[in-house]
């Protein structure tokens, strides 16, 4: 169980998504834990997890603070709430079962954005190659500045309402739900910055729900510790990757989690994911080297070529902090 939580947990920490998603079933599936007992377990868990990862991005300046702080706002008492919901409704499976379903199709969706966007970036980066070479300095990347997010109060805590009623029913939503929002809403928040806001918001909101959880007695403390055994060294150490890495590699990483968790949510066969998961990454990799070639770039990217697939005005400068 450890082991299995410290796999999820990278995940969690390079993504911000995939908790609730990966955990919980996981629990069900290879454990035979009971579904409620699994959320609650989960819930409480991630409450003292994701805390480690959010300090790394911190740390690193890939956290839009503003943005957290509109979220927390609508997150934290509709999480809360959410645990009341789902005690008061007597029909956990069935409501769960409809927000799994919708949220699976959001997750496509946001895979599906994430692809169109690191396609665009390919098409830019190929079209201003001369122009950028001809304006940086001999060995050195042309200057940019890094895009101006501004927080919107009034949707972002909107967000913030419905992430939180759904996590505190069913666990699932916390990253996921939240990243598919915040890339709606904010579409040139940087890949390392939407991951860093994502997991950091999370806090807040899943202690919330996770106190809930407590106050009703469903989780076990046995099977908490066992997950947290694993989920902390692993939580930390894909936030470390996450907080280092090009946003273009996170955002692949990120697009095959939302599809693994959305075939999750569509209840599909954990081996019809593992083959599913398997034809996407060798089938985008040679429909992506086509798309570079068609472009003019190497199928593979050169030695001193940027990997980070962000738009060349979407690139912030080294060590920038996003508040």
């Amino acid at each position: 169980m450890a082991v299995g939580a410290f796999l999820v947990a990278i995940v969690v920490g390079m993504t911000g998504m995939g908790g609730g998603a990966l955990m919980t079933p996981m629990l069900v599936t290879f454990f035979g834990v009971p579904p409620l007992t699994a959320v609650s377990s989960d819930l409480v868990a991630a409450a003292v997890m994701k805390p480690v990862g959010s300090v790394v991005h911190l740390r690193r300046g890939t956290v839009n603070l503003s943005l957290v702080r509109w979220l927390c706002v609508g997150s934290i008492p509709s999480a809360f709430s959410g645990v009341l919901i789902a005690r008061a409704l007597g029909h956990g499976e069935e409501v769960e079962s409809v927000i799994k379903t919708a949220l699976g199709v959001a997750l496509l969706i946001a895979a599906g954005g994430l692809a169109v966007r690191g396609y665009l970036a390919l098409v830019d980066r190929a079209q201003h190659r001369v122009a950028d070479r001809r304006t940086a300095a001999p060995g050195e990347p042309a200057a940019v500045r890094a895009p101006d997010v501004q927080a919107r109060p009034v949707p972002t805590v909107i967000v913030g309402v419905i992430g939180g009623l759904v996590v505190g029913m069913s666990s699932v939503g916390s990253g996921s739900l939240m990243i598919v929002a915040l890339l709606a809403l904010y579409p040139m928040l940087r890949a390392n910055h939407l991951v860093g806001t994502d997991l950091v918001q999370a806090v807040p909101l899943v202690m919330a729900a996770a106190l809930g959880h407590i106050l009703f007695g469903d989780f076990q403390l046995e099977i908490t510790t066992a997950l947290l055994a694993g989920s902390i060294p692993g939580v930390y150490l894909g936030s470390l990757v996450s907080s280092r890495a090009p946003g273009g590699l996170v955002r692949r990483v990120l697009a095959f989690v939302l599809l693994a968790s959305a075939l999750n949510m569509f209840g599909l066969p954990n081996v019809a994911v593992l083959w599913a998961m398997l034809g996407s990454v060798v089938g985008v990799s040679v429909v992506w080297m086509l798309l570079r070639k068609y472009h003019g770039l190497s199928p593979v990217p050169e030695r001193g070529e940027s990997r980070d697939d962000e738009p060349e005005a979407a690139r912030p400068a080294r060590n920038t902090y996003v508040r």
